[in-house]
């Protein structure tokens, strides 16, 4: 007891000379949080959010959106879901946890800041970051860079423009299903006219792109940017009309560490979080951040108002038939 006293003590004298923090001296919180965000954005998100909350200890696993689904599932089965939050790209997996009841509601004071590109929000899970999706080319065989998707029907990209496989990338399906929605099934009977392929993965298509085995695909910003940053010879554009995606977080209702989540969630969404996400070559949803020349990305408020349509409920209950269409054609 004696010893107890004196640690406290000693921690106090340490708190008021200024030598430590206060949330040092008190009980340390935990929070986990599963993701499918890469390293480089998840180690500097924690580096910061530990700056400014010292007395969170933060822990994450990254893994695709399928894997963590899976590893959610198997976790509910044995009785508890070990992670606090869920941020991935996969929009559907989060109505769906929302249907089961297993989110919490939670409405920071930072989201008066952001745009919020999810229909019928009520705080169950919320957009941090903006993911869209354009045209990578290989400027070794593309000297006229498209402007319109409809530029896909070229002869320069005959032969080689390639899209993710959608029953494999959930975010290839709801850009299959987003362009089918606008342009209709016409759209990609044309480009399937013009020898267009179906790959695999989101990342596939853009490495098959890089290599010169595609001169072209639908692809993801964060995955091509960062290939044009190592020196591929690549180029993202964006057509009139684009696929915009976001990537939600959401608190887990049964957390036992649901005031420290808050606070992770409040920091993503805050300007320093923000700053961080743009930095990795993606779209905050905060129009106050500054976006980085060397990415060229459109700015929020432009992403926002020229993105198609996408209504995810309806998507979600057309993917079966949506995914056998698009594969029927590419197989054609």
């Amino acid at each position: 007891m004696r010893l107890l006293r004196k640690i406290v003590s000693v921690c106090a004298l340490a708190v008021v000379s200024g030598v430590l923090p206060s949330g040092v001296c008190a009980q340390e919180q935990k929070l986990f949080v599963y993701t499918s965000m890469k390293e480089s954005m998840l180690n500097d998100i924690r580096i910061s959010f530990s700056k400014k909350h010292p007395g969170i200890k933060l822990d994450y696993q990254s893994a695709g959106a399928g894997k963590l689904m899976a590893k959610i599932a198997a976790e509910r089965e044995s009785g508890k879901i070990l992670a606090d939050v869920l941020w991935t790209s996969e929009v559907p997996d989060f109505y769906h946890l929302k249907e089961q009841g297993l989110l919490l509601p939670y409405i920071s004071a930072e989201v008066a800041a952001i745009r919020n590109p999810l229909p019928d929000y009520d705080g169950s899970f919320t957009a941090v970051r903006l993911g869209t999706l354009g045209i990578a080319y290989n400027t070794r065989f593309i000297k006229e860079a498209p402007r319109t998707w409809d530029d896909l029907k070229k002869p320069a990209f005959k032969g080689a423009f390639g899209i993710a496989n959608p029953a494999l990338s959930g975010t290839a399906y709801m850009s299959v299903a987003a362009l089918s929605k606008t342009f209709g099934w016409g759209f990609f009977e044309n480009l399937r006219a013009n020898g267009a392929k179906m790959g695999k993965g989101s990342g596939q298509v853009i490495d098959d792109t890089a290599s010169g085995d595609l001169v072209a695909s639908l692809a993801v910003d964060y995955i091509t940017l960062d290939k044009i940053k190592k020196g591929a010879t690549l180029a993202l554009v964006y057509p009139p009309e684009m696929l915009v995606i976001p990537s939600p977080i959401a608190i887990f209702k049964n957390s036992p560490n649901v005031e420290a989540a808050k606070k992770f969630i409040d920091f993503m969404l805050s300007k320093e979080g923000q700053t961080i996400v743009a930095a990795q070559g993606t779209l905050p949803v905060r129009p106050d951040v500054k976006l980085l020349e060397i990415y060229n990305l459109p700015s929020v408020e432009d992403a926002v108002k020229r993105a198609m349509q996408i209504d995810y409920k309806q998507f979600m209950k057309e993917k079966e038939g949506n995914v056998k269409k698009f594969t029927e054609i590419m197989q054609k």
